[in-house]
């Protein structure tokens, strides 16, 4: 089986802008579809409350014809237009569909950021994982619901195996970034985001691209678009991940970065395993 996870930052902008980004972002999604993934993730899909438009739909259907799709948007009391998560998979798939609302804090619950599609013998969910914020304005939110979800993934383990992937907004260790030293207390280079991860993993999760490549360093999945050159450096972040259950990790075939070319920010994540 093999699964695509993408934080696109704004779906919209990819189907419809002339601008230089979308057109690297649609070029993004063209190696998703030669991939030709069993299940498609996306975070940040920044679309209207009630979802895409008849204008999406139409790109979405003619670009991934043998797929069916489902979508998390932000609704009131939440801003609009914010977040957003959304996931294809093909059409033989026949997965029970939920939108978890978790006990986070905040208008966290209505920013449309996990959805969980529910096989016979597995679950398949996604995140995008509030930021900490600018002067981590959200950062005591952000330690609740990271004890919220990892206690709604734990709960979802004790039914069946767990795979999970997103935006989890925290690079774990050191290794996952290119300049720990300089990024301590940063949003996603907190020790209270940190742990809030060491906690998630303790619950009976697997980080699959430290499973498959060890300790290997300079691997990242994100790479901030502030700065010009840090892509062409390498100055990047692992803030992307797929999580299973401990219990199939030996399944797990590949787990690694898909290239996004010269687009910065993130680029889409792979995960291939035998269930």
């Amino acid at each position: 089986m093999k699964l695509i996870s993408w934080n696109i930052d704004s779906l919209n902008a990819a189907l419809t802008s002339d601008s230089a980004r979308a057109i690297l972002s649609r070029e993004v999604l063209k190696t998703i579809i030669e991939y030709d993934p069993e299940i498609i993730a996306l975070q940040e899909t920044k679309l209207p409350s009630n979802g895409p438009t008849k204008k999406h739909l139409k790109i979405l259907e003619d670009k991934f014809p043998d797929y069916e799709i489902v979508w998390n948007s932000s609704v009131e009391p939440a801003r609009k237009g914010y977040a957003g998560t959304m996931f294809l998979y093909k059409k033989h798939l026949e997965p029970i569909v939920t939108y978890p609302k978790i006990g986070a804090p905040g208008t966290m619950d209505y920013e449309g950021r996990i959805i969980t599609l529910e096989f016979e013998d597995y679950y398949v969910t996604q995140v995008y994982t509030p930021n900490a914020g600018d002067g981590l304005s959200r950062l005591e939110e952000r330690q609740e619901w990271d004890i919220k979800y990892a206690e709604y993934l734990a709960g979802l383990d004790k039914e069946k195996y767990v795979i999970a992937a997103g935006d989890y907004n925290v690079a774990h260790k050191e290794i996952d970034l290119a300049h720990p030293d300089n990024n301590r207390n940063s949003p996603g280079f907190t020790d209270e985001e940190r742990d809030g991860f060491t906690n998630l993993l303790a619950k009976g999760f697997t980080d699959t691209f430290r499973h498959i490549h060890g300790d290997v360093e300079g691997v990242y999945s994100w790479w901030a678009q502030r700065a010009r050159t840090s892509k062409i450096n390498n100055s990047g972040w692992r803030i992307d991940y797929w999580l299973v259950s401990n219990r199939i990790a030996d399944k797990v075939i590949k787990s690694e970065m898909i290239d996004s070319g010269p687009r910065q920010d993130h680029t889409p994540i792979l995960l291939e395993i035998k269930l």
